[in-house]
């Protein structure tokens, strides 16, 4: 792996999680997701985070897979956490992340929309 490569879990909708490797700038994992970043916390795994887009649901991406009562809409990738910066996942990560999402989830557009969760309240 190059100096500033990273390993990661590409999870994208209606389809099974693949290994990529990136090179680990910001426009790189941006193209990923179609957008500005969100980090995502629905991995029970120290140093681990699921990156997906942050507007994913307010413009309308497809839902990719279902954590409990969430639904996390668009393409995400599963990579490092090291506190300070997003790093590349060890080969077992990436194996074991690749298995996990490797049956996507049926999805409906209707479910992602009820699945936003904002309410407006005017004064």
């Amino acid at each position: 792996m190059k100096e500033n490569t990273m390993k990661i879990v590409v999870v994208e909708p209606n389809k099974p999680a693949y290994i990529k490797e990136i090179d680990g700038g910001l426009k790189s994992m941006q193209s990923i997701v179609g957008g500005l970043l969100e980090p995502i916390y629905f991995l029970n795994e120290r140093g681990v985070v699921m990156v997906g887009n942050e507007e994913a649901k307010l413009i309308g991406l497809h839902g990719n897979r279902r954590f409990l009562e969430e639904i996390v809409a668009g393409t995400f990738f599963i990579c490092g956490d090291n506190g300070e910066d997003f790093c590349s996942l060890s080969d077992e990560q990436c194996k074991e992340y690749a298995e996990l999402f490797k049956v996507p989830h049926k999805i409906t557009q209707e479910e992602v929309e009820q699945d936003i969760g904002m309410i407006f309240i005017g004064f």
